[in-house]
């Protein structure tokens, strides 16, 4: 077989590790479709060829010397332009940061870099990281790759954008109200939010804020497996993080939909609208479970109280991250993420202990759902991907969606239950836009949630 860019990760860390292609040879392949596709979709920021090249130089001297490698070894990466990785330029999509340049890596990108991958950029961001639509006043948008007149979504968008394209053969992200799982589903790769406390961060400014995980994307679920293993596990300077090696989760991934007990919703009962067609797309996959062998139910938790919750701790985790920030420079945020800081602060202490009792309720409603089914599976985003040159979507079906966050609820509900979530690529637009499913599992069952994933995977391949 002929390794390519679009080869998987997994089939590209196994050709350098057998020396069958060097990891100078690989990033120069990365290199041209770069050059080839990034002008026209803006996907990879702060491009660095020339250190790029040191790093795999390295990486085959390496190997050469006979030298243990990790997992990821020879494996072009670029990092979310919201990770700090030292002596890159990192900008937080925000012109207040435009030639930042951290001292240190953050606890994620340690754990890649140490895995043997070649840091070649950054990816793209919003600003801040705020909104699933990428673009910001420093790098510009970045489109989408299956139709660049239409969002690559966001956060994650560069990230996800890189992949899909095959720019890199795998790609971190984060998410706290969709940033893993939209983009995912808008550029047709695997996005996964994982349990709260797998994959471990550090630093924070608040270590006990917990509506932001970070995350690994691939092209299939194989090579997410991958890359979760890499990310995942404990460490020290994460208190809440799980105590499970992230050698759990490594490939391969194999499942089975036979005897799957599934519930699917469409909109949690009413609680959100959805364009049409994604709704048939994610009713249409009834019949892939079915077909699997798993029985099938029209059912839902109760999440009705989602919505303020997570509204609430994002204004509250906003404002307390960037309120300072934003009473300094009020002229350099986006309106939209400026508003959403300045509406954490008319909240009150009750404010957010309410937001915290309701997120306890939610959590235990979870609880009890997933006692008897095995997983939820609702839509990654209520809309398919819209106009690069929109914000957001401003109506679906005709509904107006009053904010920027009224169009991702079907992402952020999931959010503040704390459950994994994954992002599985699974139908089109009659325009030809890739559409993916949700599908949610127990709390600490991420490798549960592989498997089915990996089954639904096969099934619609």
């Amino acid at each position: 077989m002929s390794l390519t860019v679009d080869s998987t990760a997994r089939d590209q860390a196994a050709a350098v590790r057998r020396r069958d292609i060097s990891a100078r040879e690989l990033l120069d392949l990365h290199l041209a479709r770069i050059a080839e596709r990034n002008p026209q979709l803006n996907a990879i920021v702060s491009l660095d060829e020339e250190r790029a090249r040191a790093g795999a130089a390295e990486a085959d001297q390496a190997l050469a010397g006979g030298a243990e490698v990790g997992a990821l070894h020879g494996l072009p990466f670029a990092f979310k332009d919201t990770h700090a990785v030292a002596g890159w330029r990192t900008t937080y999509g925000s012109p207040l940061y435009a030639d930042h340049v951290p001292d240190a890596d953050e606890l994620l990108v340690e754990r890649v870099r140490r895995a043997g991958a070649v840091t070649i950029g950054k990816t793209n961001v919003p600003e801040f990281a705020a909104g699933s639509h990428t673009f910001n006043t420093v790098f510009g948008t970045t489109l989408n790759p299956v139709d660049p007149t239409r969002s690559a979504g966001g956060s994650s968008g560069g990230a996800s954008c890189a992949l899909a394209s095959g720019m890199v053969p795998l790609a971190d992200g984060s998410d706290m109200g969709g940033s893993l799982r939209n983009p995912a589903s808008f550029c047709g790769v695997v996005g996964l939010r994982p349990s709260l406390g797998r994959v471990p961060e550090w630093p924070l400014y608040n270590q006990w804020e917990t509506t932001s995980v970070g995350g690994p994307m691939a092209r299939n679920v194989g090579d997410l497996a991958l890359l979760l293993s890499v990310l995942a596990g404990p460490d020290p300077r994460s208190p809440h993080a799980l105590g499970d090696s992230g050698a759990a989760f490594a490939p391969p991934v194999t499942g089975s939909l036979d005897g799957l007990r599934v519930a699917l919703s469409v909109d949690l009962g009413g609680a959100f609208e959805v364009d049409d067609e994604v709704a048939a797309i994610v009713s249409g996959s009834a019949g892939v479970f079915s077909d699997g062998g798993a029985s099938v139910t029209v059912a839902h938790p109760d999440l009705a109280l989602a919505d303020d919750t997570f509204r609430t701790l994002r204004a509250w985790h906003f404002q307390a991250k960037f309120g300072a920030l934003l009473a300094q420079h009020p002229d350099s945020f986006k309106q939209s993420l400026a508003d959403n800081i300045r509406a954490g602060e008319s909240l009150t202490g009750a404010d957010v202990a309410r937001a915290y009792s309701q997120r306890t309720q939610l959590s235990q409603r979870m609880r009890v759902f997933f006692e008897t089914h095995d997983v939820l599976v609702l839509p990654v985003s209520q809309v398919p991907p819209f106009p690069a040159d929109q914000e957001f979507p401003t109506a679906i079906n005709g509904r107006p969606m009053e904010t920027y966050l009224d169009w991702m609820r079907s992402a952020y509900y999931i959010t503040v239950t704390g459950c994994p979530a994954i992002s599985v690529p699974f139908g089109h637009t009659s325009d030809g836009l890739p559409v993916g499913i949700q599908i949610v599992a127990p709390h600490g069952r991420d490798r549960f949630l592989l498997e089915v994933a990996a089954a639904v995977e096969a099934a619609v391949s």
